[in-house]
C-alpha cells in the first residue's frame, strides 16, 4: 500500500507504561511497540506526522461509570499514562484523552486538518477499544483509515479478532506493518 506522506499521519494509540503491560493477545504489548516504534520512524523519514495518544482519567474527564462493566478506573494511577521509553522523538505530536477514542475531547482533528491529513494508519492497544474507537470517528470524519493489524493487540486474541473480523473491515483498509509504504 503506497501512502502519500504529504496527506497522511501515523496515530498510535496507549502506547503508554500502564497499557502495554500485562497479558495480552494476539500479541504481546512489547512487540506491538516494537512495530510501532518501526513504523513511526518509517514515517518520521518520509516527513510523515507521528501522533502519539494518551489516555489518563480522573473525577471530571472520565466517562459515564453508571455501565455494567466499566473498562476505565474512576482515576489513573500515576505513571499510567507515560509514554513507552523511546516512542517519542522531538517532532511528534502528543495527544492526551480521556475516553476510548482519541477524536473526543481533543484536538486531533485539528491538528490533522491543519497538515492537510486526508489518511490515517492506526496502531496501538487495545484492537476493540482505543483503536476501533478512534478508526469508528476517523471514518465517521471522513478520513481513509488505514488499521496496521499485526501493531495491534487486546485483553485476548478473541477480543482482537473479532474486531478485525467483523468491525475495522467495515471502516478502514487492514494491513501489515510491511505492506504500509511512503511514496519518496
Amino acid at each position: 500500500m503506497q501512502l502519500d506522506p504529504r496527506t497522511t499521519a501515523l496515530v498510535l494509540i496507549d502506547l503508554q507504561q500502564g497499557i502495554v503491560a500485562g497479558d495480552k493477545g494476539p500479541r504481546s504489548g512489547e512487540e506491538v511497540v516494537t512495530t510501532a516504534k518501526s513504523l513511526a520512524d518509517r514515517f518520521r523519514t518520509a516527513g510523515a506526522p507521528v501522533i502519539l495518544v494518551h489516555v489518563a482519567v480522573a473525577p471530571g474527564n472520565a466517562p459515564s461509570r453508571q455501565v455494567d462493566k466499566p473498562s476505565l478506573p474512576e482515576r489513573t494511577p500515576p505513571g499510567f499514562e507515560t509514554l513507552v521509553d523511546g516512542l517519542q522523538h522531538e517532532g511528534d505530536i502528543v495527544v492526551l484523552k480521556h475516553h476510548w477514542g482519541a477524536f473526543t475531547g481533543t484536538d486531533l482533528d485539528l491538528q490533522l486538518r491543519r497538515r492537510g491529513v486526508r489518511t490515517i494508519v492506526l496502531a496501538g492497544i487495545a484492537t476493540n477499544f482505543g483503536v476501533e474507537s478512534t478508526a469508528r470517528s476517523a471514518w465517521e470524519l471522513s478520513y481513509d483509515v488505514v488499521v496496521v493489524e499485526d501493531a495491534c493487540t487486546s485483553r485476548s486474541a478473541e477480543l482482537h479478532d473479532f474486531a478485525v473480523a467483523n468491525i475495522l473491515p467495515q471502516i478502514a483498509r487492514l494491513v501489515s506493518a510491511e505492506e504500509v509504504e511512503l511514496a519518496d
